[in-house]
């Protein structure tokens, strides 16, 4: 039984990922950060093994359904865990939201809004009272019939079915028409109509060119092709669909991804002509509230909309007070620059887990372990202190956080510190320390302690000249009003400012086309794949070495196995009960669905008789199952595998398994993976490397190495641009871009630009104190 006076959660024997059976008390109603370089086991401990505990237990607790469950979702490997109350998990989600998912949905603000028009709002004289739903553009009753809520519609216009009107019929004027016999079939059935199909596309009349792309008739006649002289073609039945029809078409019903991307480059995406893009049928936008309608306020940045609600009746004001009380925190935590109609997926992991934050704060929740993933992740260091006061009232309300960090502040916030490692993968997993914040520092082993207590300023690094320079602009979009920028070539350049001042707006519009890039490559933190399917190894290109290697043994060629039967994505040496995937997906009904591993397989991937094929004693099961770190020595004397290998090191990912499923990824594993897959390509031209908060989700160890890599691409004659929050990698670039001064409409210009010491003097940049801070304590070691 637990000890109800006990105010520890205890962790006894967790073994779970690398976990080295570890053992932790760690006390309940306070701020507990857990620590340690990437990799190295917190996550395992505070996700995958208390969190994953704790609804282990409420599962138990809801029916025997749920615990059939339990048993395919497995319980966390740990012996046993006492003290530990019920947890909410705040992680950084990696599922792609879907386009009708937005800021309102995410903080339930819109059924305030909508509830607000439905009860308050002024309506025309003799339109009767809507119910809520009718302001939601996600339900029938509010949806725009035009659009179906979305928007936008996808037209076909003349000009993108038809590139060069100077091209005749017969020499592919209609681009979006299919090539082959099919598109000469189209043609032939033009010629027998009686169209002109050898005069240029821009030469026919009007009226003709709008029937042949547009019409809906589907005419049948009689195709007499024309002979060639070595083979017979007999007449035949042709039926004729319009070039519009076609790509329409194509796009709604095609399984094929190339043809449904072609179809797709014909479309222009417009605002709904009907709605104009504000999605709702008329009905609902002719209720208004202080003169706007639910659209007009929806985009509205938060900031601005708490300032326009005031209610007059009664109903208005108990409703308006409820809104304003629920936009607060979300201001508080620095995202009033967003607007309730901010599509989900244009928001980054750190926005869009800071969001579901305050929406908790509202929840009235005590008693209760939050458990967070890096809450810091892409914010201005000004943002971090809001975010500090919210964590501090959300344990006054009588709550425990656990909260998996990087950012120095946070850790030096934190009334209790855990850190795991001392390093990655199979050399971590152990809890170094576990106590106040100040006694990590007597732990010699902790590669936190380092930089947690190291104040010895390292010299500068000496600024190198840049060889030109790309003009960007103007640039109009979002909150960007006319600006122009100049970026230096072949120096290492860093974007700052705070959330929505534009920064990625910003360096979203250089392109390969600008005079001055030469070759462009952008590394996101998108996902590399979205299902368990795509992982670190296909990604990379090393699998199909690795594959290769094994088709090749002497086993394999007795049983005339070729490369395609070690592949888990098709049929013949996979599992078949998985489909190769090692997982198989479990329904939870009432919870999100979760992946357990295969019953046939056990996870492998593949079918037993594969697994018999072996690779001086390993079978590609066990292969995909090696980190990096240890793939690199067992293929070290196989070059191809061994330098996509080395590369992966170098960022810092060598705790990572080849096999790894892209789902497990963060989002800064998935950018530095991408990273690692450009540089093991050798080039010689001139490349320039746009990155998007690189060291998100990176520990200060392991930003040292990501760069070394990118300072190592700059001396090799390249050009880097990141947009950056951390200080010390600011402090250590060459030229730094500073946006602001705050965000949304206070932000969208160019504050200052310089080097980093010019940058740090400047007057109203919000960056300028803490850039100074870092300059003047710990310069960056390079």
């Amino acid at each position: 039984m637990d000890n109800p006076r006990d105010p520890y959660v205890r962790v006894r024997g967790a073994r779970e990922h690398n976990l080295q059976g570890v053992d932790v008390d760690i006390p309940r109603d306070v701020l507990t950060v857990f620590t340690g370089v990437s990799g190295s086991g917190k996550s395992s401990l505070a996700f995958g093994t208390i969190y994953a505990e704790a609804q282990r237990r409420y599962f138990e607790s809801v029916a025997p359904y749920a615990r059939r469950l339990i048993h395919q979702v497995g319980a966390p490997k740990v012996g046993g865990i006492t003290g530990l109350p019920p947890a909410v998990s705040l992680q950084q989600r990696r599922s792609t939201p879907t386009s009708r998912s937005s800021v309102g949905t995410v903080t339930n603000l819109s059924n305030s809004l909508r509830m607000l028009f439905s009860r308050a709002g002024d309506y025309p004289p003799g339109a009767e009272r809507l119910d809520s739903d009718a302001f939601s553009p996600n339900t029938a009753a509010g949806a725009c019939p035009e659009c179906h809520g979305l928007g936008r519609v996808h037209r076909t216009t003349e000009e993108s079915l038809v590139p060069d009107p100077s091209l005749s019929i017969r020499d592919g004027a209609i681009a979006a028409w299919p090539g082959a016999w099919q598109g000469k079939n189209l043609r032939d059935i033009l010629d027998t109509l009686g169209h002109d199909v050898d005069v240029p596309w821009r030469e026919l009349p009007a009226d003709e060119r709008k029937w042949i792309l547009f019409t809906d008739e589907q005419p049948v006649v009689t195709v007499h092709p024309v002979r060639d002289a070595d083979r017979i073609q007999r007449p035949y039945q042709g039926t004729y669909m319009s070039a519009h029809r076609y790509v329409m078409k194509t796009f709604a019903d095609t399984k094929s991804p190339t043809l449904r991307a072609k179809a797709e480059r014909f479309l222009t995406s417009t605002p709904c002509p009907l709605c104009k893009g504000s999605r709702l049928r008329a009905e609902s936008l002719a209720v208004t509230i202080a003169g706007r309608t639910i659209a007009d306020l929806a985009a509205l940045p938060l900031a601005e909309l708490a300032g326009t609600l005031t209610g007059t009746s009664e109903v208005a004001r108990v409703l308006t007070e409820d809104l304003t009380s629920r936009i607060a925190p979300i201001l508080e935590l620095g995202l009033g620059y967003l607007s309730l109609d901010r599509a989900t997926p244009t928001l980054s992991a750190g926005e869009l887990q800071r969001l579901r934050l305050a929406t908790q704060l509202r929840s009235g929740l005590f008693g209760v372990v939050y458990v967070l993933d890096e809450p810091s992740a892409g914010l201005h260091p000004a943002d971090t202190k809001a975010l500090l006061t919210v964590l501090d009232r959300l344990k006054a309300t009588g709550n425990s956080l656990f909260v998996v960090e990087h950012h120095l502040d946070v850790m030096r916030g934190a009334d209790w510190l855990v850190d795991v490692g001392p390093q990655a993968g199979e050399h971590g997993g152990r809890v170094l320390y576990s106590g106040p914040v100040e006694g990590l520092a007597a732990v010699e082993e902790s590669a936190t302690a380092r930089f947690l207590f190291d104040r010895s300023p390292t010299p500068p690094r000496e600024a190198r000249s840049p060889r030109g320079e790309l003009k960007v602009g103007p640039v109009t979009r979002h909150n960007l009003r006319d600006v122009t920028a100049e970026f230096p070539l072949g120096v290492f350049t860093a974007v700052t400012g705070v959330s929505g001042s534009g920064k990625s707006t910003l360096i979203g519009e250089i392109t390969e086309e600008l005079a001055g890039v030469g070759r462009l490559v952008s590394v996101d933190q998108k996902p590399i794949g979205r299902t368990p399917r795509s992982n670190l190894a296909t990604y990379t290109g090393l699998f199909d070495v690795v594959r290769r290697v094994f088709a090749s043994t002497d086993e394999a060629r007795q049983r005339g196995y070729g490369v395609g039967r070690f592949s888990f994505n098709v049929a013949g040496g996979r599992c078949e009960t998985c489909q190769g995937e090692g997982f198989v997906s479990v329904e939870l009904l009432f919870l999100p669905s979760t992946y357990a591993p295969c019953p046939d397989c056990g996870g492998a991937r593949y079918n037993p008789e594969t697994l018999q094929v072996t690779y001086r004693g390993r079978n590609i099961a066990d292969v995909l199952d090696l980190t990096v770190e240890s793939a690199a020595e067992f293929f070290a004397d196989t070059p191809a595998v061994a330098r996509s290998l080395t590369t992966l090191l170098d960022v810092g990912l060598g705790y990572l398994h080849l096999g790894q499923p892209a789902t497990e990824l963060s989002g800064g594993e998935a950018q530095r993976i991408k990273l690692a897959t450009e540089l093991q390509r050798a080039h010689r031209t001139h490349t320039l490397y746009l990155l998007d908060e690189p060291t998100t989700g990176l520990h200060p160890a392991d930003v040292e190495l990501l760069l070394r890599q990118l300072h190592g691409l700059v001396d090799a004659g390249h050009t880097v641009i990141v947009v950056e929050h951390d200080m010390s990698v600011v402090a250590g670039a060459d030229w730094v871009i500073d946006m602001g001064p705050g965000g949304g409409e206070q932000g969208g210009r160019v504050v200052a630009a310089g080097t980093p010491t010019e940058v740090a003097e400047t007057k109203g940049s919000t960056t300028a104190p803490y850039l100074k801070n870092a300059l003047s304590q710990t310069p960056p070691r390079f």
